[in-house]
């Protein structure tokens, strides 16, 4: 029988297997008034390998339980039931075996666990808040008393920094764009304060960055930064530059049906371009691989990066976010977007893991796949 120690003292979990049932079946009168698992679920969860459905055990006791369910071809877990014999609580085993069915999801590469509780059952929200779940909506009439639900969802992975010279590896400082059109200012001062560079006031310096970067003209309000002007503004401001991009010449002005906009945008790229070039800062056309990007991570630099928010939310648009880290599950970035996952403060949206193949998607924009990166390092 394969176990693992639970975080408790002395709490075992192993998977639930037929012998459980009786202790289940008392755990679950033990713990609910209404929607009971039935002894028949129990087995069927059992029976068909549904989930991750383990038993904490105590003195050989079965003391508790937990199931996580998945839904195929996402990226959520569902903690479908939690719970511990009465007897046995108040000494952390409700904790432990949260956080074991968090690392089955983790496991998984689940970005999110998902739970129901009931809206007066205090001591489980505690427990939930305590740590870091958070309040996403109610569900009227959810419980079979008609009571209503709290729906919470917590983020899985994180990113966790290596040891340094210090003890400690330092994180780029997080940013909340203050526009809807200053995602790539916000992701410069970004890494601007990772490296050092002071900026008297970032709020001002945030719309100067845009004032010089600008595309001036996008689909619609207006236009976001282009990676050749980002390019020169992160120049001005004391930092080293490659960018890398996937095309050569102007970008971005596939959505712009004027020929005159075109033309505009066009000039005013052509002029960061050149000046890019007299600066002898590297410009290379190709693909930016997520090997290249690793690499330039594991040396140290801070990458800007262009995305389509496509995968994320289905609206084509074109967004500058940080990517601060990598390894082999997960992209980090910071996004600025102050919208990304509204429900958790700045610090908890820093270094926010997205998975290997939702970052290929979401890299590049429009039709031609258009890519632009920002490989960025104090110059010295």
């Amino acid at each position: 029988m394969v176990t693992s120690q639970g975080a408790a003292q002395g709490l075992s979990l192993v998977r639930a297997n037929r012998h459980h049932l009786d202790a289940l079946e008392r755990i679950e009168q033990a713990s609910f008034t209404t929607d009971r698992i039935s002894r028949r679920s129990f087995k069927r969860f059992i029976d068909q390998a549904i989930g991750d459905f383990q038993v904490a055990l105590f003195d050989g006791q079965v003391v508790g339980y937990y199931i996580v369910l998945y839904r195929q071809a996402t990226q959520l877990a569902r903690l479908y039931s939690l719970a511990v014999l009465p007897e046995f609580r108040n000494r952390g085993f409700g904790k432990a075996l949260l956080a074991a069915a968090e690392n089955d999801a983790d496991d998984r590469h689940c970005l999110f666990m998902r739970l129901e509780v009931k809206v007066d059952n205090q001591p489980a929200l505690a427990l939930y808040h305590g740590v870091g779940y958070y309040d996403m909506e109610i569900r009227p009439e959810y419980y079979e008393d008609d009571s209503d639900a709290v729906v919470l969802q917590k983020l899985l992975p994180r990113f966790e920094p290596s040891a340094g010279p210090n003890g400690g590896q330092r994180l780029v400082p997080y940013r909340t764009q203050t526009t809807d059109f200053t995602c790539g200012p916000a992701s410069l001062l970004m890494a601007m304060a990772f490296y050092d560079i002071p900026s008297a006031d970032p709020h001002h310096e945030e719309l100067e960055i845009w004032r010089e970067a600008t595309t001036i003209f996008m689909t619609s309000g207006h236009g976001g930064c282009g990676p050749h002007g980002l390019a020169r503004a992160a120049l001005r401001r004391g930092l080293q530059v490659v960018l890398h991009v996937s095309h050569s010449g102007p970008l971005l002005m596939d959505s712009v049906r004027s020929a005159e906009k075109k033309q505009i945008m066009a000039r005013i790229q052509e002029t960061d371009i050149a000046a890019l070039k007299a600066a002898q800062v590297p410009i290379l056309v190709g693909d930016y691989s997520l090997t290249q990007l690793a690499a330039d991570l594991a040396a140290g630099h801070v990458v800007v990066a262009l995305i389509s928010t496509y995968v994320f939310d289905e609206s084509k648009a074109p967004h500058w976010v940080v990517i601060c880290a990598a390894d082999e599950n997960y992209v980090y970035i910071n996004d600025p977007d102050q919208d990304a996952l509204p429900w958790q403060s700045a610090a908890e949206r820093q270094y926010l893991p997205i998975p290997l193949a939702t970052f290929k998607r979401a890299f590049g924009f429009g039709r031609r796949k258009q890519k632009a990166a920002l490989v960025l390092s104090r110059a010295t």
